[in-house]
C-alpha cells in the first residue's frame, strides 16, 4: 500500500502545465512537493495566497505564511497575497482548473462526503463546498479504507454530502480509480504488490475493470 506521500507524488503526475491548482488539506498539500519543475502551474490557497511553493526547511520557516491548512509554506516569485473574499471570488467565478481534496467517503456516482461527521468536533466546511461546484476538475486523494477496514468507495455516502456528482479521480492507498459518468469507479492502476482482487474486496461500489491494470509507475 502507497503512504501520503506516495499519493501525493502519484496526484502529481495528473498536473498540467499552465494550470491554476487548489490543494486540499491532508494529504493534497504535499502534492506541492512532487510537481515537476518543467511545469509552470500556480497553486492558490483559500485564506488569500496565489503562488504557493513547497513546504519550507526549519531554517525558511516563516510562521506568518501559512495555508488554508495552517501549515507554514512558501511563496515562489511572483506570489501575491489579497482577502479571502478575493480568493472566494476566484474560486466561484470558475478560475480553478484543478482542485485536490481529501475524502471521508466518495459514492459511484462522485458525491463526496470530507466536511462533517454526525457527533464530532469539527472545524468547518472550509472551501471544499464553493470548490467542488465550481473547479473544473476535482481528484481526491485518501485512505481506500476506514480505520475498522470498512471501505470509504461506497455505492451511497453515509455522512454529509459537500458536493453531489463532482469527482472525477480518485487516489487511494490502493489504486487510481476514475469515477464514470454513468457511476461506477473504474480501476485505472494499482498500487505495487496490491492485487485486484484486494481491491476488490475493499471496494463496496460498483467496480469495473478492462483487462490488465498495471502497476502505479511514479517517474
Amino acid at each position: 500500500m502507497l503512504d501520503k506521500n506516495q499519493i501525493a507524488k502519484r496526484i502529481a503526475k495528473e498536473v498540467k502545465n499552465g494550470q491554476f491548482i487548489n490543494l486540499g488539506i491532508g494529504i493534497p498539500t504535499l502534492v506541492a512537493n512532487y510537481i515537476p519543475e518543467n511545469l509552470e502551474v500556480v497553486l492558490q490557497s483559500e485564506n488569500g495566497l496565489l503562488g504557493i511553493g513547497p513546504f519550507p526547511t526549519e531554517e525558511n520557516v516563516d510562521p506568518d505564511l501559512i495555508n488554508a491548512g495552517k501549515q507554514t509554506i512558501t511563496m515562489v516569485q511572483g506570489s501575491s497575497l489579497f482577502s479571502s473574499a478575493d480568493s472566494f471570488a476566484m474560486i466561484r467565478g470558475g478560475h480553478i482548473h484543478l482542485t485536490i481534496l481529501g475524502a471521508m467517503e466518495v459514492s459511484e456516482n462522485g458525491d463526496i462526503a470530507n466536511w462533517k461527521i454526525p457527533g464530532k468536533m469539527v472545524k468547518g466546511m472550509g472551501g471544499a463546498m464553493d470548490l467542488v461546484a465550481s473547479a473544473e476538475n476535482i481528484i481526491v486523494a485518501m485512505q481506500h479504507c476506514s480505520k475498522d477496514g470498512q471501505s470509504k468507495l461506497l455505492k451511497e455516502c453515509s455522512l454529509p454530502i459537500t458536493g453531489m456528482r463532482c469527482v472525477k479521480k480518485i487516489v487511494t492507498d490502493l489504486a487510481v480509480l476514475d469515477v464514470l459518468p454513468e457511476g461506477g469507479f473504474r480501476l485505472l492502476e494499482r498500487a505495487p504488490g496490491v492485487s485486484v482482487d484486494e481491491i476488490k474486496a475493499k471496494t463496496e461500489g460498483k467496480l469495473v475493470i478492462d483487462g490488465e491494470i498495471p502497476e502505479m509507475v511514479f517517474d
